[in-house]
């Protein structure tokens, strides 16, 4: 496995627990059966970190389509080099500070981890292009 999937593959994972928490405040708030319902306007809302939790989690999910593809496509073209690996990592560790900080609700922090995993994915949209 090359260090790039390894990046992806902590990206990956980090995606895919990061609603677990916000589930545990549903169930904690609405109870079992009240969290396993269909959603209704009349719900009883959920803690604000956990409401915040939620919206970095989708956020996550929408970036994880741009990130996993690059990473696949710089597999494809036989392109590893320590540039590329380590704009994975930055990626990694930005998108577990964005859900961290987001969660926290510190507003000016949060765009910068959000920009710094975006920075991360242009540096291998460059990587792809020959450019890094």
């Amino acid at each position: 496995m090359t260090q790039e999937f390894m990046w992806l593959t902590f990206t990956v994972i980090l995606t895919m627990v990061l609603w677990i928490p916000y589930t545990l405040d549903r169930i904690k708030v609405r109870g079992l059966m009240g969290a396993m319902a269909n959603p209704s306007r009349d719900d009883k809302p959920q803690s604000p970190w956990a409401q915040r939790l939620y919206f970095a989690h989708t956020n996550a999910v929408d970036n994880l389509v741009v990130f996993a593809p690059l990473v696949l496509i710089l597999d494809s073209i036989g392109h590893s080099t320590q540039s590329t690996i380590i704009a994975c990592a930055v990626y990694f560790w930005a998108r577990l500070a964005h859900a961290v900080i987001y969660a926290l609700g510190i507003p000016v922090l949060r765009t910068v981890a959000f920009t710094v995993g975006f920075l991360a994915q242009a540096a291998l949209v460059l990587a792809v292009f020959g450019k890094l």
